[in-house]
């Protein structure tokens, strides 16, 4: 059974830091690219950041030197350092797990969520 576990959100004021884990397990971990992902309220969901299994980190335009992804491939975990925060970034974040193969998305994983809260 494939699990993808959140944590570290919570409240924190504009100008802040969060750091945000997600555990997986029931996935050989280095084999998939990880990736964050956020929807705040009344809005779609959003990628926000992916770390490869190759090793390479991507980031939307919005996080860009504000956040940092990295794994630790022998934690089977993902991170998500959030630095300068702002109210947009208020959101709902998930982690995602995706396995691609010959360039085709094989089979992906959602984490349930953490709340990230951006507000004096």
């Amino acid at each position: 059974q494939v699990q993808l576990v959140e944590s570290g959100g919570g409240l924190v004021q504009p100008g802040g830091s969060l750091a945000l884990s997600c555990a997986a397990s029931g996935i050989i971990f280095n084999l998939y690219d990880m990736g964050w992902y956020r929807q705040a309220p009344g809005k779609q969901r959003e990628w926000v950041a992916t770390t490869t299994a190759g090793g390479n980190t991507n980031y939307a335009d919005s996080v860009k030197g504000r956040f940092t992804i990295s794994r630790d491939n022998a934690e089977n975990t993902v991170y998500l350092q959030m630095n300068s925060l702002k109210p947009e970034d208020t959101a709902v974040y998930y982690c995602r797990a995706e396995l691609y193969f010959r360039g085709t998305l094989r089979s992906q994983y959602w984490g349930q969520g953490t709340q990230v809260t951006v507000s004096s």
